[in-house]
């Protein structure tokens, strides 16, 4: 699954508002996930977890112009894509919103 969100800010800006975000996601879901993993590769985060038995992964690139969330379902969650991803774009949409 592969979704791009536009943003006007700099890839600082847009790098702060990430890692402030997903902190408060930590704060509110952490105790749903294991093994949480992030790790910063100049502009890419790759990222990894586990939920209820099934493991994620995946990236967040920041350009200067759009966040690029890349990442893998396991084959449970396929069903799910379709709302897994509107959830995810809502989301992206309010943190890179510039307005």
């Amino acid at each position: 699954m592969r979704i791009t969100i536009p943003h006007n800010l700099s890839k600082d800006e847009a790098r702060r508002r990430l890692e402030q975000r997903l902190g408060d996601l930590v704060k509110q879901f952490g105790h749903y996930a294991s093994d949480l993993e992030q790790h910063w590769n100049g502009d890419r985060m790759d990222f990894g977890f586990k939920a209820k038995g099934i493991s994620g992964k995946g990236s967040v690139e920041i350009t200067d112009s759009e966040v690029i969330i890349e990442g893998k379902l396991p084959l449970m969650a396929k069903p799910f894509e379709p709302r897994i991803r509107s959830a995810i774009e809502r989301e992206a949409e309010s943190v890179f919103r510039t307005a």
